[in-house]
């Protein structure tokens, strides 16, 4: 039985080399479709048009610029699953549209040569402390340093938002947090009876300077006391 020979695509070019005398290409690239249109002109002076659409290259995939800085300033102070969290938070998501994880994290990292988080043993005065490192130095739980930072009773800062609060323990910060109250200091309720004023009143006063306050961390009254009224002299 005979069988037709396979034509190759080598001998299909080697054909149409043979056939074409001329080609003239003009691209166009508009901003719906790119297409390229061909004007062939064989041998004997005929001519043929064609018009190929061009298969556009889809644009690079790369992460914002704004994401990149913030895990540069994340990566010196975080590990990589904290700044995961800290983006997820914010809502934001990697260049495909998905949640940040550690390892998505890492991956960014090294592709911009980002440096990894690297753990200060020794920190020295002033440096910024977790919470949870914070409330350990002054001898107090973690959830009344939140409530205090909240109240701003003590100075906190956050390098974005969704980050965890840092606090710089100060020699003024620590004094804040004593184990004894001066005499005659007033419990919170006490100081709103004598002031006259509500409790968000008293911690507007303590945040402005204007009225002095400790922590009282040790006993079985613990908290805020704040410096009493100073008596009015009065008229004979």
């Amino acid at each position: 039985m005979w069988t037709a020979p396979t034509t190759t695509d080598r001998d299909r070019k080697q054909l149409l080399r043979a056939l074409l005398d001329e080609v003239n290409i003009t691209v166009d690239r508009g901003n719906d479709s790119a297409q390229a249109r061909l004007m062939l002109r064989w041998k004997g002076s005929a001519t043929s048009d064609l018009v190929v659409p061009i298969k556009r290259r889809p644009p690079a995939i790369r992460t914002d610029e704004d994401t990149i800085q913030l895990i540069r300033r994340l990566a010196v102070h975080y590990p990589d699953a904290q700044i995961a969290g800290i983006l997820n938070r914010q809502g934001r998501t990697t260049a495909r549209g998905l949640s940040h994880t550690a390892g998505r994290v890492q991956s960014l990292r090294h592709h911009w040569h980002i440096p990894r988080h690297q753990p200060d043993t020794q920190q020295p005065e002033g440096e910024p402390l977790t919470v949870a490192d914070a409330a350990t130095q002054l001898g107090i739980a973690p959830s009344t340093l939140h409530r205090w930072l909240a109240d701003g009773f003590i100075p906190g800062e956050q390098l974005t938002p969704g980050a965890p609060w840092r606090i710089r323990l100060t020699d003024d910060i620590r004094a804040l947090f004593v184990d004894d109250a001066p005499d005659g200091w007033l419990a919170m309720l006490e100081a709103t009876l004598a002031y006259k004023v509500t409790r968000q009143t008293i911690m507007q006063r303590v945040k402005r300077g204007d009225l002095q306050a400790v922590h009282v961390r040790t006993g079985r009254r613990k908290g805020l006391r704040i410096q009493p009224p100073t008596p009015q002299n009065q008229l004979f």
